[in-house]
């Protein structure tokens, strides 16, 4: 038996799509759910939901487990969470502009001007496009969009 041969058969050993929470031990995730088993005692459940319910048993084993039922390294988890915190920081940046779009916008109309500045809009396209490429003109005509609002 080759190296491979016998790498392919404990990945097998590891993964069975047959077996199911059902067949492991109590807690290890919902009943007839898919799971995952790792080396040691523990059983590790597929989604991330059980993971949560199955309490300890999730917290014993270093990495997460996606649904491949591959381990994710902890450099991805890492990489997620400093995703989400740039995502957090984005969404509460634009929701900033949106405001200022607003307060802006009723300042002209105020004043007798339109509501619009389109010669504006363009310088703003222009630098998302020299910052960005071209998808740089699909996010800010839709962040252009978002601040229009109705005023």
């Amino acid at each position: 038996m080759t190296a491979s041969a016998t790498a392919d058969s404990t990945s097998a050993d590891r993964t069975s799509p047959d077996r199911t929470s059902a067949d492991s031990a109590p807690g290890a995730g919902l009943p007839g759910e898919p799971v995952v088993s790792v080396p040691g005692p523990v059983a590790v459940p597929v989604s991330a939901t059980s993971a949560a319910s199955a309490g300890t048993a999730a917290s014993a084993v270093p990495a997460a487990v996606e649904q491949t039922g591959q381990p994710t390294p902890a450099g991805v988890l890492t990489g997620r969470a400093r995703i989400d915190d740039l995502d957090a920081r984005i969404l509460a940046l634009i929701t900033e502009r949106v405001g200022t779009a607003a307060d802006i916008q009723s300042a002209r109309i105020a004043e007798g001007g339109r509501r619009l500045d389109l010669k504006r809009e363009t310088e703003i396209i222009t630098r998302y496009r020299e910052t960005l490429g071209r998808p740089g003109v699909t996010i800010a005509m839709a962040v252009l969009e978002l601040c229009r609002g109705r005023v």
